[in-house]
């Protein structure tokens, strides 16, 4: 499928090649070899809009579309693919589900925070023994008096150390 690009996603597409040009691309080599957290392309991707794209404006995120946040993402992996993961997982897999299907306070807590940069989330799926299958998940949540408690353990989970937040994937009841 063809089709034009807007004016706004020429200019979010412009942006985000001349911020992975000049600030991620010259990083991306040191912190592959390093394994380094990029706190300081995290933190200018927040003031960029970049961390909650497609969070609306409502809730403060940048409100973009589908399409400004493919470029983005486009821009930003080929300097640096850590980096668009980073970006990604706050993003698609912790914002998107976060709005779908969190409460009016969750949304209020969470939304704003992590689209600003001012907090991270991450999603918690994957397991030693099971990978990304959930179906065969052996992580279990427990309901408790004032909340939940899970057991079980997690691995390869982006943005993991750094996040403030995290959806986490386990078994309520095997039946």
């Amino acid at each position: 499928m063809f089709f034009d690009l807007t004016e706004e996603q020429r200019l979010v597409r412009d942006t985000a090649r001349d911020f992975a040009t000049r600030e991620v691309a010259p990083k991306a080599a040191e912190l592959d070899k390093t394994g380094r957290w990029p706190s300081e392309i995290v933190s200018k991707m927040a003031e960029l809009g970049f961390m909650g794209m497609a969070v609306p404006e409502a809730h403060g995120g940048a409100g973009l579309d589908s399409v400004s946040y493919a470029l983005v993402m486009e821009e930003v992996s080929a300097a640096c693919a850590s980096c668009g993961v980073i970006m990604s997982v706050n993003n698609s897999l912790f914002c998107d589900p976060v709005l779908k299907f969190g409460s009016d306070a969750q949304k209020k807590e969470i939304l704003a925070p992590c689209a600003s940069g001012q907090k991270l989330g991450c999603f918690g799926l994957t397991e030693p023994m099971s990978g990304s299958d959930a179906q065969t998940m052996m992580t279990q949540a427990e309901k408790v008096d004032g909340g939940w408690v899970i057991n079980g353990s997690k691995n390869w989970i982006t943005n993991g150390p750094h996040a403030d937040f995290i959806i986490v994937f386990a078994v309520t009841d095997r039946s």
